[in-house]
């Protein structure tokens, strides 16, 4: 199938390493060009240089939490490829813990970041969209039901759900589409930490699996590639939904 995003650009943040990056690399392959940001200089310039550097990507140095990122990538995007199509909103995972458990402090950083820092993305570069636009944000299965030990995303991905459906309903009419993916089980950095804290990694990621029907902890390319057909004019009458990329372990209808 041709997905049609030959010449395309989007932006991706978050997109240094793990489903960020596994996207970049998706919709590269098929012919777009791609603006990612992360939060380290190195990590942004070995990313950008793996997707075959300026002539198909640039990166910019920058955190959600800050308000002026979204603008900065925009602008980069107009400025270096001369066009903006789409975005993939992506934010490292917040602090592990029991909702009860972790500390004011943890919560509002994470609300900075993750939420706001998210909803400001998608706000800044949903204005800047032509028709036939697209975005996606990076959620999480727990949207959907919490993750035991993930009281932050438990609490927030969700919101987040219900901020994608508004905002899709509100942009809609101007032919931009939005988006929700929701990951589960994916053997990113994440994830490998997360089996690691529990002592006995093997056994965590065995267990993990026995819930998977798949039976398997996914690749991040095969996240990359759902999220490059959703971003892509092939999908192009696809809006406010979210789509589990999990292997069958959400078990709702």
């Amino acid at each position: 199938m041709d997905l049609g995003l030959t010449d395309r650009v989007y932006v991706l943040t978050g997109a240094s390493r793990g489903l960020g990056y596994a996207t970049a690399q998706c919709l590269v392959a098929d012919g777009a060009r791609v603006v990612l940001s992360a939060r380290r200089d190195d990590a942004v310039a070995a990313a950008t240089a793996g997707l075959g550097g300026p002539e198909r990507a640039i990166g910019i140095t920058g955190d959600l939490a800050d308000p002026a990122t979204p603008e900065r990538l925009v602008d980069a995007a107009r400025r270096h490829f001369g066009r903006l199509d789409g975005a993939l909103v992506s934010v490292g995972g917040p602090p592990p813990g029991s909702a009860a458990s972790v500390d004011d402090q943890q919560w509002r950083q994470s609300f900075e970041t993750v939420f706001l820092g998210s909803v400001r993305a998608v706000r800044t570069v949903a204005t800047a969209l032509p028709d036939g636009g697209a975005i996606a944000l990076v959620l999480s299965t727990s949207a959907r039901g919490p993750v035991p030990g993930l009281g932050i995303s438990n609490g927030l991905r969700p919101g987040l759900a219900g901020v994608a459906k508004d905002v899709a309903d509100e942009y809609g009419p101007r032919g931009v589409r939005v988006v929700g993916l929701l990951p589960g089980r994916i053997m990113t950095d994440r994830n490998r930490e997360l089996f690691a804290a529990t002592g006995d990694p093997e056994r965590a990621q065995a267990e993990a699996e026995a819930g998977i029907p798949l039976r398997r902890i996914g690749d991040p390319a095969e996240f990359g590639r759902v999220a490059a057909f959703v971003l892509s004019p092939a999908a192009s009458y696809l809006t406010g939904v979210t789509v589990p990329v999990d292997g069958g372990a959400l078990r709702g209808l």
